[in-house]
């Protein structure tokens, strides 16, 4: 890869993804504001640097959970990476283990989580849909404690698929070859429409669309591993789901895929993080493009961010490569946004430095 950013990875990865594959990754629901607006809230926040600070040795390590990692960016939870790449989700754990950071695996992987689990020695969590088969379910997570994944990732924002109109038009389904890996029979498989998106009627027919509160009671009775909340953008919901036990919170508005009209992740995260008050840890996903947005939600609340689609865009571009280069490319922009800005370390990020 010879991009000097993620943007112009986006340009060489567009080249070498199909279209209906394309729209499935990069679109969003509706308008696709918030899909634009989780970028350009970013870009809103100004940065106000620190002078006369010794930045001569920076820290950028962290931990997540527990786990050590080498910066504070984790993999987002990506489903149908083998439409971007042949070696799919095995080449990502590949290279966010060589980046020294966690990839988090999606239920609608792929690939098995097993074979994923064991692509790389390095720590990885598990992002769980809850199917209404709850013995599904039970089991889904079951396989995740035995192949050793440190965390269980519970996304709360799909009672249903938000409406993509991309796939819509598409008709997008997994091609012929393909298989939601995790799964056998019906459940492994997203049906061929004609108008009407495959996976939309994959979630109408097997995501549990009932799924309360209470449920996080259940999930978290399943394993002894810590939970991690996704999809959450409102103050009194992160409260709650601390309250509850979960042990992280992650902001996240499904990369503008659910509802489109919600709010940024990045302007939400403040009052997120103060709702939360250290209690638990938070995390914040959607539009992370640079190292300054990195620093720019650290600085708000979060103890890491998780990089979604420029993942994706790694990996087609150059498989498990790619994906440590494109990593590579954000580490350092972050050791000189921080250098830059006067802040030392990623674990005391003042938050007088944004604005």
């Amino acid at each position: 890869m010879t991009a000097l950013n993620l943007a112009e990875l986006e340009a060489i990865a567009r080249a070498q993804i199909p279209a209906t594959s394309w729209d499935y990754y990069a679109g969003g629901a509706g308008d696709e504001a918030t899909l634009r607006d989780n970028v350009e809230a970013y870009a809103r926040l100004r940065l106000m640097p620190r002078v006369l600070v010794d930045v001569s040795k920076l820290t950028l390590a962290t931990t997540a959970l527990g786990a050590p990692i080498a910066f504070p960016v984790l993999v987002a939870p990506l489903a149908c990476q083998r439409l971007a790449h042949a070696d799919g989700e095995a080449a990502t754990a590949r290279g966010a283990a060589a980046a020294g950071t966690i990839m988090v695996v999606s239920t609608l992987a792929t690939m098995r989580l097993e074979d994923v689990a064991t692509a790389a020695d390095a720590p990885k969590w598990f992002q769980l849909y809850v199917h209404k088969d709850h013995g599904l379910t039970r089991a889904l997570i079951d396989r995740a404690v035995a192949a050793g994944y440190r965390a269980i990732v519970l996304t709360v924002d799909t009672p249903r698929l938000g409406r993509r109109e991309r796939d819509v038009r598409n008709g997008f389904t997994l091609p012929r070859g393909l298989a939601l890996a995790n799964f056998t029979g019906d459940a492994a498989r997203t049906p061929a429409t004609t108008g009407g998106s495959g996976l939309a009627a994959y979630a109408a027919s097997h995501l549990d669309d009932a799924l309360t509160w209470d449920d996080l009671a259940w999930v978290r009775a399943q394993s002894s591993l810590p939970l991690a909340i996704k999809g959450v953008v409102r103050a009194d919901d992160a409260r709650r789901a601390v309250e509850l036990g979960a042990a992280a919170v992650i902001v996240s508005n499904h990369g503008g895929r659910q509802l489109d009209g919600t709010i940024a992740t990045i302007d939400a995260l403040p009052a997120v993080a103060d709702a939360v008050g250290g209690r638990a840890e938070v995390y914040v996903d959607g539009g992370v493009r640079r190292g300054t947005d990195v620093l720019k939600a650290l600085a708000l609340g979060a103890r890491a961010v998780l990089l979604g689609r420029p993942v994706l865009w790694a990996l087609a571009a150059g498989g498990a490569e790619g994906v440590t280069q494109a990593l590579a490319l954000l580490r350092a922009e972050l050791d000189h946004a921080l250098a830059l800005a006067g802040v030392p370390s990623v674990r005391d990020v003042p938050r007088d430095v944004v604005r």
